[in-house]
């Protein structure tokens, strides 16, 4: 099998250098694809493309775009089996992942066709007459870099709000998933019709991640980044950007909490926190990581999560009977062990897990997790949550918010309007009540607060990322100069 191109300008290109590396299959343990390896060039090339394309693009009329991003999702949906293949193949999803990665990113394509239609100009009242209007328009090029974990999903959440409202696009997937982060919505571009330069994918390795990245930042062509990652990448790019006065949109890290309360239904808090917890074996930033459980039902709680999480299934994510696959790669796995072992030596205990065999660790559940732990207040990307029993709601938000993340949050209660006023106390830019940490919707405001970012995609908040307003007025013969200015 050759090496997979890059897509730029409309067409499928190797990179400058003649690079490549290889793209690792976790569930395989051995390379899964040959990549062409891009580098600052590359980019350059990209961007100059994008910009070019920028103004016929921005000039189409909402439903001109629309039409487009329909188009997309109609070829994401034709080439349906081929993308959860590769999803399952590259990045180890379960196959019931799989599929969910596919419809819902489909999902966001055409719910994106909505989006042209949300660009709305606003009037305002003069005091002195004058026809006076905010208008938005698009900002240029945007560059948007993107996790492995939720590839395509993610993918599409953020690119078609960017394109709904007239902007052009460089996308960077990460090195983990270049063929379900970009090459496959590539395709679905080309196929779609899309004209030449209003998206383009560059893949690289980790060995060229920092320049091409720069890149994406400092180029002058460049107007808003999108990013999507840990939050140390993305304070670095926040910083840079800022001092360029560049507009920026940050999906960052997590540490998720559900909130399960006396009198909640505890086997739909079971399900909820299973599901939240090891759903692609907890390497999903709105992963359920912390579980706050009142001290009046925490008996029964962990017993029947205990029993729950020792019976999932761990194996061939291909078999809808075990949906927990593997970590990404070895340096994931070490991070989790060490992760695990620091809380083990300072106290936790292990009531569920703990072990793994190569890349498949076991769902853990741990309980006695102090502040001096790592796992506390650091991101876990992976299968590990912890129990913390409380006797006060008050204590337990007090203890949840002290956490400097802020992206999902879940409360389980007898009562939609109990758990309402304790949803409203979470301090994460998302919460759902009476139901787990992972959702989503298409034309939901996205995003999350504190270290979990800044920004949303969706709806008319994709409008409020990435558009900006410009105040114009129309002179009505209203407005008076001093005499002396007069002619």
């Amino acid at each position: 099998m050759s090496a997979i191109k890059m897509y730029i300008n409309g067409q499928w290109v190797k990179s400058q250098s003649m690079k490549t590396y290889m793209d690792y299959s976790p569930v395989n343990d051995a390379n899964y694809a040959e990549i062409y390896d891009a580098d600052r060039n590359d980019m350059q090339q990209a961007i100059d493309a994008a910009h070019k394309a920028f103004p016929a693009w921005a000039a189409l009329s909402p439903e001109e775009r629309a039409d487009y991003l329909l188009k997309v999702a109609d070829a994401l949906e034709k080439n349906g089996d081929e993308i959860s293949k590769h999803l399952i193949e590259e990045i180890g999803s379960w196959v019931g992942k799989s599929k969910a990665d596919l419809t819902t990113s489909i999902a966001f394509w055409r719910a994106g066709a909505k989006i042209p239609f949300m660009v709305e100009d606003e009037i305002l009242t003069s005091p002195i007459g004058k026809k006076s209007m905010v208008k938005r328009s698009p900002l240029g090029v945007v560059s948007v870099i993107t996790p492995w974990n939720v590839p395509l999903n993610l993918s599409s959440r953020t690119t078609s709000g960017i394109l709904a409202v007239g902007n052009t696009v460089v996308l960077k997937p990460s090195e983990e998933s270049p063929i379900t982060g970009g090459i496959v919505l590539a395709k679905a571009f080309e196929d779609a019709g899309v004209p030449p330069g209003v998206f383009n994918v560059v893949t690289c390795s980790r060995k060229h991640v920092a320049e091409v990245g720069d890149e994406m930042v400092s180029n002058p062509l460049i107007k808003a980044i999108s990013f999507i990652g840990s939050t140390t990448i993305g304070r670095q790019i926040a910083t840079k950007a800022g001092s360029l006065f560049k507009k920026t949109s940050m999906e960052l890290g997590g540490k998720d909490a559900l909130i399960v309360m006396d009198d909640a239904d505890i086997s739909k808090a079971v399900t909820a926190a299973a599901f939240g917890a090891f759903f692609h074996a907890g390497q999903i930033c709105i992963g359920t990581k912390r579980i706050y459980v009142d001290q009046k039902i925490a008996t029964e709680f962990t017993n029947r999560f205990v029993a729950k999480t020792k019976a999932l299934g761990i194996g061939d994510v291909r078999d809808f009977a075990k949906p927990i696959g593997p970590l990404i790669n070895p340096a994931a796995l070490e991070k989790i062990k060490q992760q695990l072992n620091d809380a083990i030596d300072k106290g936790a205990s292990v009531l569920a897990g703990g072990k793994h065999e190569g890349l498949y660790f076991e769902p853990t559940i741990l309980t006695n997790v102090t502040k001096e732990m790592d796992t506390y207040g650091n991101e876990t990307f992976g299968p590990i949550v912890a129990i913390y029993p409380y006797t006060t709601i008050a204590e337990a938000l007090q203890e949840i918010n002290a956490v400097d993340y802020g992206l999902s949050g879940a409360v389980m209660a007898g009562s939609d309007e109990k758990a309402m006023k304790v949803a409203m106390q979470m301090e994460s830019g998302m919460c759902h009540v009476n139901d787990g940490t992972i959702y989503g919707e298409p034309l939901a405001p996205f995003g999350g607060m504190k270290n979990s970012g800044m920004g949303r995609y969706g709806g008319k908040a994709s409008v409020d990322s990435f558009t900006q307003q410009r105040w114009i007025t129309v002179e009505q013969g209203t407005r008076h100069y001093p005499p002396m200015f007069n002619e």
